[in-house]
């Protein structure tokens, strides 16, 4: 069999590729998640539904550079946030943010850990 055997047509290829709005979001996202504070904040708010006080605790940063990571988190639609009276409780944005924070966090531990890969 030859490499050229495989090519497929291009336009074929085209339309399996995902929308450019959606590629976009997804890149977004991604960019989001790729600050370290910001994913130790997903990891948190995939687990429960915290206020600015405890996360502030938790990460050990000022208040404004925390609310400022939850600002840009929930622009991005990873993060969502209810009001408790006068607290704000934020939580992971759904089932998605969720799951691709938990996803990315065992890949991390497999690199780290070196523990084989699996589907």
């Amino acid at each position: 069999m030859y490499a050229r055997d495989n090519v497929a047509d291009a336009s074929d290829l085209q339309q399996r590729l995902p929308p450019g709005q959606e590629v976009e979001a997804a890149t977004e996202m991604l960019r989001m998640l790729a600050d370290g504070t910001r994913l130790r904040l997903m990891c948190l708010l995939s687990e429960g539904e915290y206020d600015v006080t405890a996360l502030v605790a938790a990460v050990g940063m000022a208040r404004p550079a925390v609310s400022q990571h939850l600002g840009k988190l929930r622009l991005a639609g990873l993060v969502s946030v209810r009001r408790d009276g006068r607290r704000a409780l934020y939580r992971a944005g759904g089932g998605h943010a969720r799951r691709l924070v938990t996803e990315v966090m065992h890949a991390a531990s497999h690199r780290v850990t070196g523990a084989p890969e699996h589907d």
